[in-house]
Protein backbone atom coordinates (compact mmCIF):
# COMPACT_ATOMS: atom_id res chain seq x y z
CA UNK A 1 0.00 0.00 0.00
CA UNK A 2 1.33 3.49 -0.58
CA UNK A 3 1.92 5.55 2.31
CA UNK A 4 0.06 8.32 0.95
CA UNK A 5 -2.85 6.60 2.12
CA UNK A 6 -1.74 7.44 5.78
CA UNK A 7 -3.87 10.09 6.91
CA UNK A 8 -2.59 12.51 9.94
CA UNK A 9 -5.54 12.75 11.88
CA UNK A 10 -6.05 9.15 12.51
CA UNK A 11 -2.27 8.83 13.05
CA UNK A 12 -2.09 10.84 16.14
CA UNK A 13 -5.41 10.04 17.02
CA UNK A 14 -4.09 6.29 17.52
CA UNK A 15 -1.00 7.65 18.85
CA UNK A 16 -2.49 9.31 21.65
CA UNK A 17 -5.01 6.47 22.71
CA UNK A 18 -1.84 4.05 22.90
CA UNK A 19 -0.20 6.57 25.30
CA UNK A 20 -3.99 6.88 27.21
CA UNK A 21 -3.95 2.83 27.40
CA UNK A 22 -0.31 2.61 28.79
CA UNK A 23 -1.68 5.06 31.48
CA UNK A 24 -4.23 2.63 32.38
CA UNK A 25 -1.48 0.09 33.37
CA UNK A 26 1.02 2.83 34.82
CA UNK A 27 -0.33 4.30 36.93
CA UNK A 28 -3.83 3.55 37.03
CA UNK A 29 -4.24 -0.39 37.38
CA UNK A 30 -1.07 0.19 39.63
CA UNK A 31 -2.58 2.38 42.15
CA UNK A 32 -6.29 0.99 42.19
CA UNK A 33 -4.81 -2.31 43.07
CA UNK A 34 -2.10 -0.65 45.36
CA UNK A 35 -4.91 0.79 47.19
CA UNK A 36 -6.12 -2.28 48.07
CA UNK A 37 -3.71 -4.61 49.60
CA UNK A 38 -2.45 -4.20 53.30
CA UNK A 39 0.16 -1.63 53.68
CA UNK A 40 3.27 -4.15 53.65
CA UNK A 41 2.90 -5.42 50.17
CA UNK A 42 1.91 -1.67 48.23
CA UNK A 43 5.06 -0.96 46.65
CA UNK A 44 4.97 -5.05 44.97
CA UNK A 45 1.64 -4.43 43.82
CA UNK A 46 2.83 -1.98 42.43
CA UNK A 47 5.85 -3.11 40.83
CA UNK A 48 3.82 -6.46 39.19
CA UNK A 49 2.53 -3.34 36.95
CA UNK A 50 5.63 -2.15 35.92
CA UNK A 51 7.35 -5.12 35.49
CA UNK A 52 4.88 -6.46 33.62
CA UNK A 53 5.21 -3.28 31.05
CA UNK A 54 8.32 -3.43 30.81
CA UNK A 55 8.70 -7.07 29.96
CA UNK A 56 5.24 -7.46 27.31
CA UNK A 57 7.10 -4.39 25.91
CA UNK A 58 9.99 -6.24 24.86
CA UNK A 59 7.98 -9.60 24.57
CA UNK A 60 5.70 -7.87 21.92
CA UNK A 61 8.49 -6.43 19.49
CA UNK A 62 10.58 -9.45 19.52
CA UNK A 63 7.89 -12.01 18.66
CA UNK A 64 4.77 -11.36 20.36
CA UNK A 65 3.57 -8.90 17.72
CA UNK A 66 4.01 -11.35 15.10
CA UNK A 67 2.38 -14.54 16.86
CA UNK A 68 -0.56 -12.47 17.56
CA UNK A 69 -1.10 -10.47 13.90
CA UNK A 70 1.28 -11.90 11.95
CA UNK A 71 0.83 -13.77 8.92
CA UNK A 72 -1.82 -16.29 9.81
CA UNK A 73 -0.82 -20.55 10.53
CA UNK A 74 -3.87 -22.58 10.16
CA UNK A 75 -6.21 -20.08 11.99
CA UNK A 76 -4.37 -20.89 14.68
CA UNK A 77 -1.40 -18.57 15.44
CA UNK A 78 0.63 -16.00 13.69
CA UNK A 79 3.93 -16.67 11.97
CA UNK A 80 7.63 -15.32 13.20
CA UNK A 81 7.85 -13.28 9.83
CA UNK A 82 7.26 -10.12 11.55
CA UNK A 83 9.51 -11.13 14.68
CA UNK A 84 11.68 -8.44 15.79
CA UNK A 85 8.88 -6.08 13.49
CA UNK A 86 10.61 -7.29 10.46
CA UNK A 87 8.66 -5.37 7.72
CA UNK A 88 6.60 -3.47 10.78
CA UNK A 89 7.66 -0.15 9.04
CA UNK A 90 6.45 3.46 8.58
CA UNK A 91 3.77 2.35 6.13
CA UNK A 92 0.29 1.30 6.54
CA UNK A 93 -1.20 -2.65 6.61
CA UNK A 94 -4.05 -4.51 6.35
CA UNK A 95 -5.67 -3.71 9.58
CA UNK A 96 -5.36 -0.57 9.59
CA UNK A 97 -5.05 1.52 5.70
CA UNK A 98 -4.60 5.03 7.21
CA UNK A 99 -2.15 4.79 10.11
CA UNK A 100 1.46 3.51 10.10
CA UNK A 101 1.78 -0.35 10.45
CA UNK A 102 3.82 0.52 13.49
CA UNK A 103 1.13 2.83 15.07
CA UNK A 104 -1.23 -0.11 15.13
CA UNK A 105 1.74 -2.41 16.57
CA UNK A 106 1.92 0.11 19.33
CA UNK A 107 -1.28 0.17 20.34
CA UNK A 108 -2.45 -3.46 20.47
CA UNK A 109 1.32 -3.87 22.49
CA UNK A 110 -0.50 -1.80 25.49
CA UNK A 111 -3.37 -3.81 25.35
CA UNK A 112 -0.96 -7.05 25.29
CA UNK A 113 0.32 -5.06 28.05
CA UNK A 114 -2.53 -4.72 30.99
CA UNK A 115 -4.39 -8.43 30.47
CA UNK A 116 -1.08 -9.92 32.39
CA UNK A 117 -1.25 -7.19 34.62
CA UNK A 118 -5.08 -7.40 35.34
CA UNK A 119 -4.35 -10.68 36.55
CA UNK A 120 -1.79 -9.64 39.21
CA UNK A 121 -4.96 -9.18 41.29
CA UNK A 122 -5.91 -12.63 41.67
CA UNK A 123 -2.43 -13.96 43.75
CA UNK A 124 -1.66 -10.12 45.53
CA UNK A 125 0.47 -10.39 48.45
CA UNK A 126 1.83 -13.71 48.55
CA UNK A 127 3.67 -14.58 44.93
CA UNK A 128 7.05 -14.98 44.48
CA UNK A 129 8.47 -12.05 42.43
CA UNK A 130 10.60 -14.12 40.29
CA UNK A 131 8.18 -16.53 39.86
CA UNK A 132 6.06 -13.78 38.45
CA UNK A 133 8.81 -12.84 36.16
CA UNK A 134 8.10 -15.83 34.24
CA UNK A 135 4.59 -16.46 34.81
CA UNK A 136 3.26 -13.10 32.69
CA UNK A 137 6.13 -14.23 29.77
CA UNK A 138 5.13 -17.77 29.03
CA UNK A 139 1.50 -16.59 29.88
CA UNK A 140 1.29 -13.59 27.28
CA UNK A 141 3.22 -15.94 24.63
CA UNK A 142 0.98 -19.36 25.28
CA UNK A 143 -2.54 -17.63 26.33
CA UNK A 144 -2.53 -13.80 24.99
CA UNK A 145 -1.14 -14.12 21.86
CA UNK A 146 -2.77 -17.08 20.11
CA UNK A 147 -6.01 -15.72 21.24
CA UNK A 148 -5.42 -12.81 20.10
CA UNK A 149 -4.89 -13.71 16.57
CA UNK A 150 -8.10 -16.29 17.11
CA UNK A 151 -10.22 -13.30 17.77
CA UNK A 152 -8.33 -10.19 15.92
CA UNK A 153 -5.76 -11.68 13.36
CA UNK A 154 -5.95 -11.78 9.63
CA UNK A 155 -7.18 -15.51 9.41
CA UNK A 156 -7.78 -16.27 12.40
CA UNK A 157 -10.46 -18.96 13.08
CA UNK A 158 -12.82 -16.91 15.79
CA UNK A 159 -12.49 -14.01 13.61
CA UNK A 160 -13.58 -15.75 10.43
CA UNK A 161 -16.59 -17.30 12.48
CA UNK A 162 -17.86 -13.68 12.86
CA UNK A 163 -16.84 -13.69 16.42
CA UNK A 164 -17.50 -9.82 17.73
CA UNK A 165 -14.79 -8.46 20.27
CA UNK A 166 -14.66 -4.57 19.94
CA UNK A 167 -12.05 -3.63 22.10
CA UNK A 168 -11.21 -7.02 24.05
CA UNK A 169 -14.09 -8.50 25.92
CA UNK A 170 -12.69 -12.10 25.55
CA UNK A 171 -8.77 -11.04 24.81
CA UNK A 172 -8.10 -9.34 27.36
CA UNK A 173 -10.95 -9.30 30.66
CA UNK A 174 -12.26 -13.05 30.00
CA UNK A 175 -8.78 -14.43 29.37
CA UNK A 176 -7.21 -12.35 32.34
CA UNK A 177 -10.32 -13.29 34.48
CA UNK A 178 -10.73 -17.03 34.07
CA UNK A 179 -6.79 -17.08 34.37
CA UNK A 180 -7.40 -15.13 38.06
CA UNK A 181 -9.48 -18.35 39.28
CA UNK A 182 -6.94 -20.76 38.16
CA UNK A 183 -4.28 -18.92 39.97
CA UNK A 184 -6.47 -18.37 42.90
CA UNK A 185 -6.98 -21.97 43.06
CA UNK A 186 -3.32 -23.16 42.07
CA UNK A 187 -1.63 -21.07 44.71
CA UNK A 188 -3.88 -21.00 47.32
CA UNK A 189 -5.47 -18.89 49.74
CA UNK A 190 -3.66 -15.86 51.69
CA UNK A 191 -2.35 -17.26 55.30
CA UNK A 192 -5.32 -15.98 57.66
CA UNK A 193 -7.50 -15.55 54.75
CA UNK A 194 -10.98 -15.52 56.42
CA UNK A 195 -10.08 -15.49 59.89
CA UNK A 196 -8.30 -12.31 60.05
CA UNK A 197 -9.26 -8.69 58.41
CA UNK A 198 -7.74 -7.88 55.10
CA UNK A 199 -8.82 -4.25 54.52
CA UNK A 200 -7.62 -1.92 51.57
CA UNK A 201 -5.15 0.36 53.30
CA UNK A 202 -5.07 2.98 50.68
CA UNK A 203 -8.81 4.22 49.36
CA UNK A 204 -7.94 7.41 48.16
CA UNK A 205 -5.67 5.43 46.23
CA UNK A 206 -7.83 2.92 44.56
CA UNK A 207 -10.19 5.84 44.03
CA UNK A 208 -7.28 7.69 41.59
CA UNK A 209 -6.82 4.49 40.32
CA UNK A 210 -10.13 3.87 39.11
CA UNK A 211 -10.36 7.32 37.06
CA UNK A 212 -7.05 7.21 35.71
CA UNK A 213 -8.39 3.30 34.16
CA UNK A 214 -11.78 5.64 33.09
CA UNK A 215 -9.52 8.20 31.50
CA UNK A 216 -7.37 5.98 29.81
CA UNK A 217 -10.32 3.40 28.61
CA UNK A 218 -11.40 6.08 26.00
CA UNK A 219 -7.86 5.03 24.40
CA UNK A 220 -8.82 1.72 24.87
CA UNK A 221 -12.39 1.98 23.60
CA UNK A 222 -12.60 4.69 20.89
CA UNK A 223 -9.26 4.22 19.81
CA UNK A 224 -9.91 0.62 18.53
CA UNK A 225 -12.22 2.55 16.12
CA UNK A 226 -8.09 2.73 14.68
CA UNK A 227 -9.07 6.01 13.24
CA UNK A 228 -10.70 9.68 14.39
CA UNK A 229 -14.08 9.10 13.18
CA UNK A 230 -17.41 9.01 14.11
CA UNK A 231 -16.94 5.24 15.15
CA UNK A 232 -14.24 6.82 17.93
CA UNK A 233 -17.10 8.98 19.44
CA UNK A 234 -19.45 6.52 19.26
CA UNK A 235 -17.68 4.24 21.47
CA UNK A 236 -16.30 6.90 23.75
CA UNK A 237 -19.98 7.86 24.44
CA UNK A 238 -21.13 3.75 25.11
CA UNK A 239 -18.08 3.57 27.63
CA UNK A 240 -19.14 6.64 29.35
CA UNK A 241 -22.48 5.60 29.90
CA UNK A 242 -22.02 1.94 30.35
CA UNK A 243 -19.78 2.91 33.26
CA UNK A 244 -21.79 5.56 35.18
CA UNK A 245 -24.97 3.27 34.89
CA UNK A 246 -22.48 0.43 36.16
CA UNK A 247 -20.66 2.07 38.91
CA UNK A 248 -24.76 2.97 40.51
CA UNK A 249 -25.97 -0.37 39.57
CA UNK A 250 -23.14 -1.57 41.78
CA UNK A 251 -23.45 1.17 44.10
CA UNK A 252 -27.55 1.28 44.43
CA UNK A 253 -27.17 -3.00 44.87
CA UNK A 254 -24.49 -2.92 47.71
CA UNK A 255 -26.87 -0.22 49.20
CA UNK A 256 -29.74 -1.84 49.34
CA UNK A 257 -28.24 -5.46 50.91
CA UNK A 258 -25.61 -3.66 53.28
CA UNK A 259 -27.62 -0.68 54.42
CA UNK A 260 -24.63 2.16 53.03
CA UNK A 261 -22.51 2.39 49.69
CA UNK A 262 -19.12 2.29 49.62
CA UNK A 263 -16.56 4.21 47.58
CA UNK A 264 -14.86 1.10 47.06
CA UNK A 265 -17.85 -0.46 45.36
CA UNK A 266 -18.47 2.54 43.33
CA UNK A 267 -15.51 2.56 42.15
CA UNK A 268 -15.61 -1.21 41.71
CA UNK A 269 -18.47 -0.48 39.93
CA UNK A 270 -17.14 1.65 37.14
CA UNK A 271 -14.68 -0.65 35.97
CA UNK A 272 -17.10 -3.33 35.87
CA UNK A 273 -18.62 -1.03 33.75
CA UNK A 274 -15.82 -0.48 31.52
CA UNK A 275 -14.77 -4.13 31.08
CA UNK A 276 -18.64 -5.13 30.28
CA UNK A 277 -18.84 -2.34 27.54
CA UNK A 278 -15.28 -3.29 26.25
CA UNK A 279 -16.39 -5.95 23.84
CA UNK A 280 -19.52 -3.82 22.73
CA UNK A 281 -18.44 -0.36 22.33
CA UNK A 282 -18.52 0.01 18.74
CA UNK A 283 -21.19 -2.42 18.02
CA UNK A 284 -24.34 -1.02 20.45
CA UNK A 285 -26.98 1.60 20.85
CA UNK A 286 -26.33 4.34 23.83
CA UNK A 287 -30.26 2.65 25.57
CA UNK A 288 -27.82 -0.89 24.78
CA UNK A 289 -24.96 0.74 26.83
CA UNK A 290 -27.01 2.10 29.61
CA UNK A 291 -28.38 -1.69 30.21
CA UNK A 292 -24.75 -3.03 29.53
CA UNK A 293 -23.53 -1.69 32.43
CA UNK A 294 -26.40 -1.41 34.81
CA UNK A 295 -26.10 -5.21 34.68
CA UNK A 296 -22.88 -5.16 35.33
CA UNK A 297 -22.67 -3.49 37.91
CA UNK A 298 -25.15 -5.57 39.32
CA UNK A 299 -24.10 -9.08 38.08
CA UNK A 300 -20.31 -8.35 39.50
CA UNK A 301 -21.20 -6.78 42.75
CA UNK A 302 -22.83 -10.29 43.31
CA UNK A 303 -19.94 -12.56 41.68
CA UNK A 304 -17.80 -10.52 44.09
CA UNK A 305 -19.40 -11.67 47.28
CA UNK A 306 -20.17 -15.38 45.80
CA UNK A 307 -16.25 -15.81 46.07
CA UNK A 308 -16.21 -16.50 50.44
CA UNK A 309 -19.08 -18.68 49.46
CA UNK A 310 -17.07 -21.21 47.30
CA UNK A 311 -13.89 -20.28 49.29
CA UNK A 312 -11.33 -19.24 46.90
CA UNK A 313 -9.20 -16.22 47.57
CA UNK A 314 -9.10 -13.91 44.28
CA UNK A 315 -7.44 -11.30 46.45
CA UNK A 316 -8.37 -7.68 44.35
CA UNK A 317 -12.05 -9.56 42.83
CA UNK A 318 -10.20 -10.17 39.25
CA UNK A 319 -12.77 -12.96 38.20
CA UNK A 320 -15.89 -11.54 39.44
CA UNK A 321 -15.14 -7.97 37.98
CA UNK A 322 -13.14 -9.23 34.61
CA UNK A 323 -14.58 -12.81 34.51
CA UNK A 324 -17.74 -12.14 34.96
CA UNK A 325 -18.00 -8.59 33.50
CA UNK A 326 -16.31 -10.03 29.99
CA UNK A 327 -18.51 -12.53 30.00
CA UNK A 328 -21.52 -10.67 30.60
CA UNK A 329 -20.14 -8.15 27.93
CA UNK A 330 -19.17 -10.60 25.36
CA UNK A 331 -22.36 -12.50 25.67
CA UNK A 332 -24.12 -8.92 25.52
CA UNK A 333 -22.87 -8.34 22.43
CA UNK A 334 -24.42 -11.02 20.59
CA UNK A 335 -27.58 -9.39 22.42
CA UNK A 336 -27.44 -5.92 21.51
CA UNK A 337 -24.79 -5.73 18.97
CA UNK A 338 -26.84 -4.02 15.43
CA UNK A 339 -25.44 -3.03 12.11
CA UNK A 340 -26.76 0.59 12.12
CA UNK A 341 -23.94 1.04 14.54
CA UNK A 342 -21.67 -0.29 12.89
CA UNK A 343 -22.46 -2.41 9.67
CA UNK A 344 -18.68 -3.67 9.53
CA UNK A 345 -19.91 -5.53 12.43
CA UNK A 346 -23.20 -7.78 12.81
CA UNK A 347 -26.91 -7.79 14.04
CA UNK A 348 -27.70 -9.68 17.55
CA UNK A 349 -30.65 -11.11 18.70
CA UNK A 350 -32.28 -8.17 19.17
CA UNK A 351 -31.73 -7.30 15.89
CA UNK A 352 -32.89 -10.61 13.92
CA UNK A 353 -29.85 -12.66 14.36
CA UNK A 354 -29.65 -15.12 17.16
CA UNK A 355 -26.62 -17.07 15.49
CA UNK A 356 -24.14 -13.97 16.76
CA UNK A 357 -25.08 -15.06 19.99
CA UNK A 358 -24.19 -18.29 19.36
CA UNK A 359 -20.84 -17.55 18.18
CA UNK A 360 -20.23 -14.91 21.18
CA UNK A 361 -20.76 -17.86 23.43
CA UNK A 362 -18.70 -20.10 21.78
CA UNK A 363 -15.71 -17.70 21.85
CA UNK A 364 -16.71 -17.01 25.47
CA UNK A 365 -16.12 -20.98 25.86
CA UNK A 366 -13.03 -20.95 24.04
CA UNK A 367 -11.43 -18.41 25.98
CA UNK A 368 -12.64 -20.19 29.34
CA UNK A 369 -10.93 -23.16 28.35
CA UNK A 370 -7.91 -21.54 26.98
CA UNK A 371 -7.54 -19.30 29.73
CA UNK A 372 -7.98 -22.20 32.91
CA UNK A 373 -6.26 -24.47 31.36
CA UNK A 374 -3.42 -23.59 29.89
CA UNK A 375 -2.60 -20.95 33.01
CA UNK A 376 -3.01 -24.15 35.22
CA UNK A 377 -0.19 -25.54 33.66
CA UNK A 378 2.07 -22.95 33.41
CA UNK A 379 1.80 -22.37 37.27
CA UNK A 380 2.21 -25.99 38.27
CA UNK A 381 5.28 -26.43 35.70
CA UNK A 382 6.49 -23.10 37.94
CA UNK A 383 5.69 -24.64 40.53
CA UNK A 384 7.80 -27.60 40.66
CA UNK A 385 11.09 -25.44 39.12
CA UNK A 386 11.19 -22.18 41.13
CA UNK A 387 8.14 -22.62 43.62
CA UNK A 388 5.32 -19.75 43.74
CA UNK A 389 4.81 -18.67 47.29
CA UNK A 390 6.95 -17.00 49.35
CA UNK A 391 7.66 -18.52 52.79
CA UNK A 392 4.81 -17.85 55.40
CA UNK A 393 8.00 -15.75 57.43
CA UNK A 394 7.76 -13.36 54.51
CA UNK A 395 4.15 -13.33 53.73
CA UNK A 396 4.06 -12.31 57.27
CA UNK A 397 6.67 -9.58 56.73
CA UNK A 398 5.37 -8.55 53.68
CA UNK A 399 5.94 -8.80 50.17
CA UNK A 400 7.42 -4.82 50.19
CA UNK A 401 10.71 -6.20 52.41
CA UNK A 402 10.54 -9.86 51.76
CA UNK A 403 10.94 -9.51 48.02
CA UNK A 404 12.05 -5.95 47.39
CA UNK A 405 13.82 -4.68 51.28
CA UNK A 406 11.67 -1.48 51.02
CA UNK A 407 8.94 -0.09 52.74
CA UNK A 408 6.32 2.45 51.52
CA UNK A 409 5.85 4.36 54.19
CA UNK A 410 8.74 5.38 56.60
CA UNK A 411 7.74 7.92 59.79
CA UNK A 412 11.33 9.20 61.41
CA UNK A 413 14.15 7.06 59.87
CA UNK A 414 15.89 6.26 57.22
CA UNK A 415 13.81 3.82 54.05
CA UNK A 416 14.38 0.22 53.91
CA UNK A 417 15.62 1.54 50.18
CA UNK A 418 18.09 3.45 51.37
CA UNK A 419 19.66 1.04 53.61
CA UNK A 420 19.53 -1.61 50.78
CA UNK A 421 21.30 0.61 48.47
CA UNK A 422 24.43 1.82 51.27
CA UNK A 423 24.59 -1.06 53.12
CA UNK A 424 23.52 1.11 56.33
Amino acid sequence: MPTAALDKGDTAWVLICSAFVLLMTMPGLALFYGGMVRQRNVLSTLLQSLAALCIISLQWVLFGYSLAFGPDKGGLIGGLEWAGLRGVGPGPSSYAPTIPHQAFMLFQMMFAVITPALITGAFAERKKFSTFLVFILVWATVVYDPLAHWVWGVGGWLRNLGALDFAGGTVVHISSGISALAAALVIGKRKGYGHQPMPPHNLPFTVMGASLLWFGWFGFNAGSALAANGLAAHAFMTTNTATAAAALGWMFTEWSSRGKPTVLGAASGAVAGLVAITPAAGYVTPMAAIVIGAVAGIICYSACNLKSKLGYDDSLDVVGVHGVGGTWGALATGVFATKLVNDAGGDGLLYGNPKQLGIQLLAVVVTWVLGFVMTTVILKVLDGIMGLRVTDEEEAAGLDLSQHSETAYTLGGASAYSDARTGH
